[in-house]
């Protein structure tokens, strides 16, 4: 068995620390982080290496975007895509050694107005998740895992108000429609909503609410699905909300998963 942790880390640079910390306290074998901020040479490596994730593969950027995968097990580069053609570091994929791929993604988070007429960065965003479709489509997923910040909560349930979040980024029909279409293609499992199937349950707050715990006004965008074939062996799912309540916390929280999968 292994357990696999996604974070959007929001700075990996700024929060070593809470990494760190996170690593220390929770152990997950392989944490995938999103958001990291930071060239891949200036990641800060030397505190995660000391408590045993001496595996990394990641693409990274100055200053935006950035994903990377710290790992305890041996893993290989599996290679990345840019989705879009946006030239960003949004993509990379690591190989474990009993041939399951991990994926790790970060989806646009689309700006602020829902129209891709007026508003460039949502149609990226659109065009981005339909090239995940696409690929999906043509090379179905085995024995994978995609992990992420995926900007997109697709349930009623996975915001603290469907009715006022229908016309707010992130919660928009045609984002929903978006990621929905691209699970199907690849026929992912989402494996948080297959252990937790039923409730509110969110990974990302605002910083805007001075008091996030006490308004709760959540979104669930943060994600862990897996192909059909290993889907069964995913199971212990966890949100670890108390994270946001941190010192000087990302504004998203990192979701846990753990698989019966020979490594």
């Amino acid at each position: 068995m292994f357990t696999l942790a996604t974070w959007n880390i929001n700075s990996v640079r700024l929060r070593e620390d809470l990494v760190a910390r996170l690593l220390r306290e929770e152990a997950p074998d392989i944490l995938c982080l999103q958001e990291c901020k930071s060239p891949v040479d200036k990641i800060p490596l030397g505190q995660f290496r000391a408590l045993g994730y001496s595996h990394i593969v990641a693409r990274g950027q100055k200053g935006y975007n950035g994903v990377a995968i710290l790992s305890r097990l041996p893993i290989t580069d599996a290679g990345d895509r840019d989705y879009a053609r946006l030239g960003h570091a949004r993509h990379v994929a690591a190989r474990l050694e009993n041939g399951v791929t991990i994926h790790n993604m970060y989806i646009p988070a689309g700006g602020d107005i829902p129209d891709r007429e007026v508003n460039e960065k949502f149609g990226q965003k659109l065009d981005f998740v339909a090239e995940m479709r696409d690929v999906f489509h043509a090379d179905r997923p085995e024995r994978a895992i995609m992990v992420g910040d995926f900007n997109i909560a697709p349930r009623e349930d996975d915001v603290w108000s469907h009715k006022q979040l229908l016309k707010v980024v992130s919660h928009t029909p045609v984002e929903v429609e978006h990621l929905l279409a691209a699970q199907d293609a690849g026929n992912w499992v989402d494996i948080t909503r297959k252990d937790i199937p039923q409730g509110k349950l969110y990974s990302w707050w605002s910083y805007r609410n001075r008091d996030w715990a006490a308004s709760d006004r959540g979104r669930r965008l943060d994600h862990i699905w897996a192909s059909p074939d290993i889907a069964s062996a995913g199971h212990d799912s966890r949100v670890l909300r108390h994270l946001r309540g941190w010192d000087r916390p990302s504004d998203h929280v990192p979701v846990l998963a753990s698989f019966d999968l020979r490594v």
